[in-house]
């Protein structure tokens, strides 16, 4: 039998910060695992990169994405997060371009995290082919974070008073090769469906996806077998000042 994933060692982390690409990238799983570290005292904000305004077929991207923020602050709260910054990067056709860089490490900067978690840049995942915006938004976090702590590297956040900050670790989430698992059993999970069903306008939307009261338990119970507990969150873990 293989071993089981080891637990995200926990005792350190302190101040987190998740940036994905679009609202609800987050409750699909990541979000059980916010609830987690919030109910610990973990300070956590959210970057979205879009407000998701091309989400919805039969509404227009102004109003979609007026919707789709207001949505995902109310997800946000639910797993105790109060902090959630969108950005108008064009939802559908994301790039990880030089500007996208350089607003993830100014965000890292402001924040000051020990520890950032986005989603896999990987072109094929466990359920399926990876979207676009999803492979864009964690390449565009990975390089940000490394320039977040180079002085050298979009200087003129200097003059913004923004001073280089060297995360410690960077979480992926959905990665097909994930090394930590998060125990989110019992309340983190509750509060994480619950935090996915606040997007309750846009999930209306899409008549054939499942209420997440019945796949989120069963996703986070199949990776709760790889790590030896009830459910679960995995992640892939890379240490940046090893």
């Amino acid at each position: 039998m293989a071993e089981s994933l080891p637990a995200l060692p926990e005792d350190d982390l302190t101040r987190v910060l998740c940036v994905v690409a679009h609202p609800d990238d987050l409750e699909y799983g990541a979000s059980c695992a916010v609830a987690r570290w919030t109910d610990r005292g973990v300070d956590v904000a959210y970057l979205l990169l879009t407000h998701g305004e091309a989400g919805m077929d039969t509404s227009p991207p102004a109003e979609t994405g007026r919707l789709r923020a207001a949505e995902q602050v109310a997800a946000g709260a639910v797993v105790g997060v109060t902090q959630v910054d969108l950005l108008h990067h064009p939802d559908g056709v994301l790039e990880p371009s030089l500007a996208l860089r350089r607003d993830v490490a100014a965000a890292v900067r402001r924040f000051r995290p020990d520890t950032v978690l986005t989603m896999t840049w990987e072109n094929e995942v466990g359920w399926g082919l990876n979207q676009a915006d999803h492979r864009a938004a964690g390449l565009a976090t990975l390089d940000g974070v490394r320039d977040a702590g180079n002085r050298w590297v979009f200087t003129d956040l200097l003059d913004e008073g923004l001073e280089p900050w060297g995360v410690r670790r960077l979480l992926v989430a959905g990665h097909t090769r994930p090394t930590h698992a998060v125990d989110v059993s019992g309340e983190p999970l509750r509060r994480g469906i619950a935090s996915l069903e606040a997007h309750a306008q846009y999930l209306a939307g899409l008549p054939w996806h499942p209420a997440p009261a019945e796949f989120l338990p069963e996703m986070t119970a199949e990776a709760g077998r790889a790590a030896g507990v009830e459910h679960a969150v995995l992640v892939r873990t890379y240490d940046l000042q090893g």
